[in-house]
């Protein structure tokens, strides 16, 4: 219980550091809302398709899932991959160590983190698409339900992932440049900036050993009519196998943390 309390005071201290942080909140916060309205903007005359009942899907429709998805990985997996490695450069977990403070109770600070940012990032921007852009939301109370259980999953697995990737620059100085082509890349192949039907059928495959694709996808399935579900790659939304890849990414993220993070003390 100790550790649980210390960390649930260390997601308050998370919290402030990151807002504080106007780089962090800028790449990783407000991106998706930027480009959600870019993307809306942009096509705005042009039809992304229609629903069943033969009303067009609006471009900030058809970007919001993808917008959703891709803020699960900017705030969790890019945001704490090069937070930690700022502070392993710096000096920071170094001090941590030589205090009573509980590795578990760093980590649910910087989880609970992620997962305050990433629930107010997606309000922000289901609020926008709905009030500026006149997006239709889901009324049906399961598609919302699907939506959670993606949400804190997608969340919760790309904040390990990002623990676990925070080993990989050298420093904290070069965290920025090892990181963010990683995911700029996966944005690309995964279905968020580009229809991902439309890409070929071997980088849809590649893309499908990642999770954003797989994040992606459950969004998708809440947020857009049913009629889109054929344009999916095996023409079904795949909920199941959305929890699937998931879970093999969360075990991954966790087996390689447990492997490469060092914060080295006997009572951890």
């Amino acid at each position: 219980m100790n550790v649980m309390t210390i960390g649930a005071s260390r997601i308050g201290y998370e919290i402030k550091t990151y807002f504080r942080q106007t780089d962090t909140v800028f790449f990783t916060f407000l991106f998706p809302l930027i480009m959600l309205t870019i993307f809306s903007v942009a096509f705005s005359e042009q039809p992304f398709g229609q629903d069943a009942d033969g009303n067009d899907v609006s471009a900030a429709q058809f970007y919001l899932p993808a917008m959703l998805a891709a803020g699960l990985l900017l705030s969790g997996l890019q945001n704490l991959a090069i937070d930690i490695a700022g502070e392993k450069s710096d000096g920071t977990l170094k001090r941590f160590a030589g205090t009573p403070l509980p590795v578990g109770s760093y980590f649910i600070g910087k989880i609970g983190a992620v997962l305050a940012t990433g629930t107010l990032q997606a309000a922000l921007l289901i609020a926008v698409a709905a009030l500026v852009f006149r997006v239709p939301l889901p009324t049906e109370p399961e598609r919302w339900l699907t939506f959670l259980w993606v949400f804190v999953f997608g969340v919760i697995t790309s904040a390990v992932l990002g623990i676990a990737l925070s080993g990989l620059p050298r420093s904290g100085k070069s965290a920025t440049a090892v990181i963010i082509p990683i995911v700029l890349v996966l944005q690309f192949i995964s279905g968020v900036y580009l229809q991902f039907t439309a890409l070929p059928e071997w980088l849809q495959n590649f893309a499908s050993a990642f999770p954003l694709k797989w994040m992606a996808q459950g969004t998708r399935g809440v947020f857009l009519p049913e009629n889109f579900e054929v344009l999916e790659q095996g023409e079904s939304w795949n909920f199941a196998g959305v929890a699937i890849a998931l879970g093999i990414w969360l075990v991954v993220g966790l087996l390689v943390t447990r492997l490469t993070f060092r914060w080295i003390r006997k009572d951890s």
